[in-house]
């Protein structure tokens, strides 16, 4: 089986528009627990676009909260416009109650192929792009994408691509060699092959990005944030949304189901769906996927989930602490990368 993943770094003009809505959520339950946070936002040229539903107790300065997001990409002169409104009462009453806030599906997934518990060509591609970032070179811009292509019959890396923003000014050779070095050495770091092809910015210039090439959206980045597509998605973005949304609550929680199962030996790949109906605490569906890797019987896991975990809204937002995070952590190179955040753990 050959199978490609992909991820894009924190300037990607999608990503641009995350961190706003996961800043403006995150600066909401800093100060009111109790926030109901729903937001999206557009972005094109120096243009932001913030739109959604906020019911809070906390008056926050969103123009503050979009700059304070945009000036690490060098945007200084932004003009943002306001169209948030508040939550729907007909929604507020259900989930007040301690009821999910949408109805849906959500996935969670893991794999023992890596330490992280995620598919090894994401998270190389995941690995190379924080990489560039630390390196902070000066001929490199923010905008970029990593994609890779692995070759899980031979076990080896068939081809490593990345398209990163660069200055105008630069040697194209000199950009390569820094792309291809970082390739290497994360490649190296997994225990990978070096012989595969190396394609950096295959259209040979890539100077003009993030929002100034590219109109972003929040929630257009579902499968860069979860596992690179190798597991099922339910459709709800993360980014701009409180934990009473169970589009993130549940598919946070679906993944630690599937990461101890993983990581107990229960099975070495395990993909967990849960079904929720808006305003009903408990879930409606619970599916357990093993891939033919695991001694048990769907069914009896499926048991195990029922019997082991509480899966109501508010349990969840208890267990993995989810109205003490920085969402502003989470919202780049992956949901699920950082062993450090509660929901990871």
């Amino acid at each position: 089986m050959i199978f490609t993943s992909e991820q894009v770094s924190s300037g990607h003009p999608d990503k641009l528009c995350d961190q706003i809505s996961d800043a403006i959520m995150t600066e909401c339950l800093k100060h009111d627990k109790n926030s109901r946070v729903a937001v999206e936002t557009l972005i094109k040229d120096n243009q932001v676009i913030v739109a959604g539903e906020v019911s809070t107790k906390h008056l926050f300065n969103l123009e503050g909260i979009v700059k304070n997001v945009l000036e690490p990409y060098g945007m200084t002169d932004v003009m943002v416009t306001n169209l948030l409104g508040v939550q729907s009462p007909d929604i507020a009453q259900g989930v007040n109650a301690g009821g999910a806030g949408d109805q849906g599906i959500m996935f969670g997934y893991a794999t023992d192929e890596t330490p992280e518990f995620l598919p090894l060509p994401y998270v190389l591609a995941t690995r190379v792009l924080e990489k560039l970032a630390n390196l902070g070179h000066p001929a490199l811009g923010k905008d970029a994408k990593a994609q890779v292509t692995y070759d899980y019959k031979n076990k080896r890396i068939d081809t490593f691509l990345v398209s990163i923003q660069h200055d105008e000014e630069v040697d194209l050779a000199l950009v390569k060699r820094i792309v291809t070095q970082a390739m290497m050495s994360v490649a190296q770091c997994y225990c990978q092959n070096l012989d595969f092809r190396v394609l950096v910015n295959p259209t040979g210039r890539f100077v003009l990005g993030g929002s100034y090439a590219d109109a972003g959206v929040t929630g257009r980045k579902i499968v860069a944030d979860t596992y690179g597509g190798f597991a099922h998605h339910g459709g709800g973005a993360f980014s701009g949304k409180d934990p009473s949304k169970v589009d993130r609550s549940a598919a946070y929680m679906a993944r630690k189901i599937a990461k101890d199962f993983v990581r107990e030996g229960y099975a070495k790949r395990c993909e967990v769906q849960l079904a929720y109906a808006i305003g009903v605490a408990e879930p409606v569906g619970v599916f357990v996927n093993t891939f033919g890797t695991s001694d048990y019987p769907a069914d009896q896991l499926e048991w195990v989930v029922r019997e082991r975990y509480d899966l109501t809204p508010q349990c969840i937002i208890k267990e993995l602490n989810l109205l003490d995070v920085d969402y502003t952590k989470t919202t780049c190179l992956g949901h699920f990368t950082k062993p450090y955040l509660p929901l990871e753990q």
